[in-house]
């Protein structure tokens, strides 16, 4: 049999299509913000973690898995060397240096997405495997007075990386290296 619905029924039906309604786009909009947050941070991760990758391949002297990071057209500064020229002069550099360690605050990261490609620079230093080097590690966040702490002891390089994403993997297509002391860069 047929029951009438009373407008207390009809209100709470009304409430709960809202409810839902505004649950959906709330979860929507969160999902956006999440992905369009996530979008540049994942970027800047990206390039911090291929920086990461590269400093370990160095390190281990992994020559060749090194220029695996690079575009097939990459040119490093200063020389204009090709990958095949830079394989050459990281072989002499990581003879040179032995066993060694790469010391670096936080990179700067400039991403440009208007072309997929991105600007890091990169101030290390490079000191021998067991060569002590207290308090650089406390100062990763503040990068001005790690150059400073740093430029008291040792010499320091400055690293220019042209990025550009490859794939959807970020890889160097230029590399400039420049040496400095102190805080002249």
């Amino acid at each position: 049999m047929f029951q009438p619905i009373t407008t207390g029924e009809i209100q709470v039906k009304k409430n709960r299509v809202l409810l839902n309604t505004a649950a959906s786009v709330l979860i929507a909009a969160g999902v956006c913000i999440i992905i369009a947050a996530c979008g540049g941070k994942d970027d800047t991760a990206a390039i911090y973690e291929l920086i990461e990758k590269g400093t370990a391949l160095a390190e281990e002297r992994q020559v060749g898995d090194l220029l695996d990071l690079t575009l097939p057209d990459f040119v490093a500064q200063p020389g204009g060397r090709n990958r095949q020229e830079t394989k050459g002069v990281l072989f002499a550099a990581f003879m040179h240096y032995g066993q060694f360690k790469i010391r670096y605050p936080r990179p700067q990261v400039e991403i440009h997405n208007q072309d997929d490609s991105a600007m890091a620079t990169v101030h290390f230093l490079i000191v021998r495997q067991n060569q002590p080097f207290p308090g650089l590690k406390e100062l990763y966040d503040n990068p001005r007075k790690w150059i400073e702490e740093a430029g008291e002891k040792a010499d320091l390089y400055q690293l220019k990386l042209d990025l550009k994403k490859d794939g959807g993997d970020w890889r160097v297509g230029r590399a400039e290296l420049e040496g400095f002391k102190g805080t002249g860069f």
